[in-house]
């Protein structure tokens, strides 16, 4: 029989948490031992459930199996494997389990979670795109969670940068979620990357599902990175969970005045080390080096906006002003005209030329923001 069909009967035992199930397996060796044990030495759990879930989840045993059988790169990677990430194991609450698809021993590298907003600003994500291409030309995987937004962004960066990254996802390995990311979904994994998931195949993305995907960044990763995020933020919960587990916590400041900064700027006040280059994460990971990327160089590269984008040496003057006068926070129109002296049709045309080009975007409220090159040529 498949060794791993007692894997998954362990993982679906009722009445027993996953710490638990752990020091069982730690007694009696092998999830075989462990569900042919008596009740009593199960710590309470009766053997008609144990005998129950053999006869009556059989099938959905059976269909993970086919899952599994079923296409190319799927795997399941369970404690006893040899590939199962020292440092997650390391973990309490670690999972008895690891789905995935793709180059799982991608899981046991050198990894940076890089979490924040699901609805960035443009430098935000540009920041999160060229941090993680940072980290991937210096050897360090990139971990997140495939959300939109500085999930997102950081796959998209170590892709970029030529490595590889670790996405972790808060359903079953046969979802894809949210919807608008499987094109990144199969480049991560056919990239050299890996979809890792605790969850068995089928599971929807529920929202209880996902402080347990965090805890699973974290515990892969050797620090993690705040990248944009409310007061409220579930990368808070990420980051906290990193922080107890012994992982370096790190976070990239931002205008006082943004509501996507609040998160940082709390971690930053209980202690995370701010980020302002590539190098403040390396150093704090022993046998790490890269050269060193400043943030304000990664962003103010827009400032030499390529030819192709209509803006610059061949640029009008006046569309000249109006880029001049937007930042890389958000500036409402009206703060633009005041700061240009152009009348309001004239900076409204303008604004809606260089959206088009890709070279402004529209943030939530209506202001607009630079676009930094970096960030131009990931949405080409």
């Amino acid at each position: 029989m498949d060794e791993r069909a007692d894997w998954l009967r362990l993982i679906k035992l009722p009445g027993l948490a996953v710490a638990a199930k752990r020091r069982l397996l730690a007694r009696f060796g092998s999830p075989a031992a462990v569900l042919g044990a008596s009740g009593d030495a199960l710590e309470g759990v009766a053997a008609r459930h144990v005998a129950a879930l053999a006869a009556g989840r059989q099938a959905e045993v059976d269909a993970e199996l086919a899952w599994l059988a079923g296409g190319e790169g799927r795997d399941l990677v369970t404690l006893a494997d040899p590939r199962y990430p020292p440092q997650l194991a390391a973990t309490p609450g670690a999972p008895l389990a690891l789905f995935t698809i793709g180059d799982a021993a991608q899981l046991a590298a050198r990894q940076v979670a890089i979490v924040g907003s699901r609805n960035p600003t443009p430098a935000g994500a540009a920041t999160a795109t060229a941090l993680a291409a940072a980290l991937a030309k210096a050897g360090i995987h990139v971990t997140s969670g495939l959300a939109v937004g500085i999930d997102a962004a950081a796959h998209h960066g170590a892709l970029a940068g030529g490595g590889a990254t670790v996405a972790v996802t808060g359903c079953g390995p046969d979802r894809i979620y949210p919807r608008a990311n499987t094109g990144l979904f199969h480049a991560i994994a056919g990239g050299g990357g890996v979809i890792a998931s605790e969850f068995v195949p089928g599971t929807p993305p529920i929202g209880a599902n996902f402080p347990r995907r965090n805890a699973v960044i974290a515990g892969l990763a050797l620090g993690v990175l705040v990248v944009e995020a409310a007061k409220r933020s579930g990368s808070l919960i990420t980051a906290r969970q990193a922080g107890d587990m012994g992982r370096e916590v790190f976070a990239v400041p931002g205008p006082i005045q943004s509501p996507l900064t609040k998160g940082a700027h709390r971690l930053l006040r209980d202690g995370a080390k701010l980020v302002e280059t590539v190098e403040d994460i390396l150093e704090e990971l022993p046998d790490a080096g890269a050269d060193t990327v400043t943030l304000d160089g990664a962003l103010n590269k827009a400032d030499s906006v390529p030819a192709a984008s209509g803006v610059g040496t061949a640029a009008t003057k006046f569309e000249k002003t109006v880029l001049d006068a937007i930042g890389f926070t958000p500036a409402a129109a009206d703060e633009i005209i005041g700061r240009t002296g152009l009348d309001a049709q004239t900076v409204s045309a303008i604004l809606m030329e260089m959206e088009l080009r890709g070279v402004v975007a529209i943030c939530p409220g209506g202001s607009y923001v630079r676009v930094p090159a970096s960030a131009q040529q990931v949405n080409a």
